[in-house]
Order: C-alpha cells, then structure tokens, then sequence
C-alpha cells in the first residue's frame, strides 16, 4: 500500500474540498456513465495509400467514479480515441459522451468536463507554474474566486517553484505540471495519457497517491500506461485494445481470473535432455537443463500430483516456485497478433 504524506493532508483536504464545490457548480447532476462512447470509428486518409482504420467500432461505457485502465500496445488506437474524446480528433462515426454531453452538440460543455494530462511535454518553457495555471484556468473561464492556483501547486508539491522558469524544472517537476494544468477547471473526468513516463518511483508513488484520493472524492479517472503492474494495482476495470479493435473490457478482477493458469517451477538435481515418461501426461516443459515448468489450473489442486510424479521418476528436487498468471501475461496473450 501507497503510504501518504502526512505534511501535504491539510493543503490535499483544502484542494479537494474545493474540487468538488466547483465540480457541482460546474455540472448540473451526475450521469450513471463518466464517458460513453458507441459504435466510434476513426478513418486516416493517408497520401498516395490506402486509408487507416485507427479505430474500429470501439463500445465502452466507464463508471462515474471509476479508475479505469486502458491498455494497448503502442499504435492501438489508445491516443486516438482520447484525442477524440478531447476533441482534438475529429471522429469518422459514432458517438461519445462526456459526463453525459455530447462531444459534437455540446461541444462546449464536454470539454469543461475533461482534463487530459498528454504525453507530451506542452508547457510554455517562459511562464511560470502560477501563470501557466492562470492563464489554463482563464481559458476555461474559471472565475477568479473560485480559482486554487496554490492549493493545485501545493497538491503536486510544485509550489516551491510556483515563480520559477518552467525551462528550469525537472523532468518529473513538468509532469507533475501537466496534471496541475488538467486540474485547474475541476473537471469531473480527468485522462492521463502515459503520466509516469520518465517520473522516479518515489515520485510516481506520490501521484498515484494523489490521484487515489482524487477518485475517493468522486473523479473518474481514465488512465492508459504501459506499466501493466500499475493497472493492475489500481484500476478496477480494465479495458484492453489492439489494432482498433477493442479487444475485452471487464473489472480487473475477472480478467485475472479468466486466465486460470498457474506455472508449477521445478528445479531438478540434474540436467534433463528430455521429460520422463511418467512427466508426459503434463502440460510441462524443460528450460535451462534443469528447471521443469508444468501449467495447471489455479484452481486445480494439482501440485501434490506434480510433485509425486517428479518424485517417482527418480528426480531429485532442488526447487519449487509457483507464478499466477499477472495482467502482463494476459496483455501478451490478447494483443499477440497471429502470424500471417
């Protein structure tokens, strides 16, 4: 479990007491969904080829009040689609909701309701922290007394270089920024493409922190990574696309159980060039001479069996580990593209 920082409670309470005050001014009532998104196609034409299909009638409602994990290797579409909900991609089809307002008809009140914290770095390296957050919360007509700019800085813990050339700040220092800037206008829905890239792990222990309290205070938040064990950790639903295509959406929980497999590792006392006769009944293979590695349900009771037959066929044992399968086996195993 993440510990958190005592020293920040005060100045986090404030902030977030704050956010949920201009979170109901903001918007009229709550929707049963934060995003829904139907039928969303995205078609690139590209010069002198064939158009790109980046998104292929992709379907997910998220939960209001959710942290919602979307996963995908790089150039599945993931980007696209927040982009779109952003509206900074214009879709080929479909429908997408924000906080129940349409992308397209209420244009202007479903980008209030959306903070995106991008992947790239696209911060003035001439203004200061402060007036980077002004001038964010003045584009989204947030008035002046109900603008937190410090509470924000001190949340982040940038409010030490609050006055400071943004040219001059860390790496980790900016992207902490980027998360401040989507906070400014409290939106009820906030995205974070990638956050953790290039950040310590201390620091990234810090904003996760932030962002479990941001979601305990009722923001959804959408999160796309490629550290899979962070997903794993602390998003409740986990949606996975590949080529375009959505490829399982389902609470985490119930991904990790679809996958019953666990990985019974015996290391033997000496090198093996094949599996014993009495070991082919197995689902099991040798690695490294002297390490055996039998799958079996984890719900199968299996390893007394496992264990007895190595026994009987004149092995000694060195060693037994066991693996359950994790969310990076399953991601390997849904976005393997077949062989053509």
């Amino acid at each position: 479990m993440i510990p958190k920082d005592t020293s920040q409670s005060t100045v986090q309470k404030s902030f977030f007491d704050l956010t949920k005050k201009f979170q109901v001014i903001l918007m009229n009532s709550d929707p049963d969904f934060a995003v829904e998104i139907a039928n969303l196609n995205k078609t690139y034409d590209v010069k002198n080829g064939e158009p790109k299909r980046a998104l292929k009638d992709i379907n997910l409602s998220i939960p209001r009040g959710s942290f919602f994990g979307l996963l995908g290797p790089n150039g599945a579409g993931k980007s696209t689609l927040i982009n779109i909900m952003a509206g900074l991609v214009i879709k080929t089809s479909g429908h997408v909701r924000v906080w129940g307002y349409d992308i397209e008809r209420d244009m202007r009140q479903a980008r209030s309701a959306i903070g995106v914290v991008p992947q790239e770095l696209n911060i003035d390296p001439f203004f200061s922290p402060r007036e980077i957050l002004e001038v964010q919360a003045g584009l989204y007509g947030v008035p002046k007394k109900h603008r937190r700019t410090d509470e924000i800085l001190k949340a982040v813990h940038l409010i030490d270089k609050s006055d400071a050339y943004t040219r001059a700040l860390s790496g980790g220092m900016r992207r902490r920024l980027l998360i401040a800037k989507a906070m400014v206008h409290s939106p009820p829905v906030l995205v974070l493409d990638e956050p953790t890239a290039g950040v310590d792990v201390e620091l990234r222990q810090q904003l996760w922190a932030q962002l479990r309290e941001l979601r305990e205070m009722g923001t959804t938040i959408l999160l796309t990574t490629h550290y899979l064990e962070e997903a794993e950790s602390l998003c409740d639903t986990i949606a996975i696309i590949n080529n375009g295509e959505l490829v399982t959406c389902q609470p985490t929980r119930e991904i990790l159980k679809s996958f019953d497999r666990k990985d019974i590792i015996i290391t033997v006392s000496r090198p093996l060039d094949c599996l014993p006769e009495q070991l082919k009944v197995f689902d099991a293979e040798i690695q490294n001479d002297r390490d055996i590695v039998f799958r079996i349900k984890s719900s199968d009771s299996g390893i007394e069996r496992v264990i007895s037959a190595v026994a009987e066929s004149g092995l000694g044992i060195s060693d037994i580990t066991t693996q359950e399968s994790d969310l990076e086996d399953i991601f390997l195993l849904l976005t393997r593209d077949e062989p053509k």
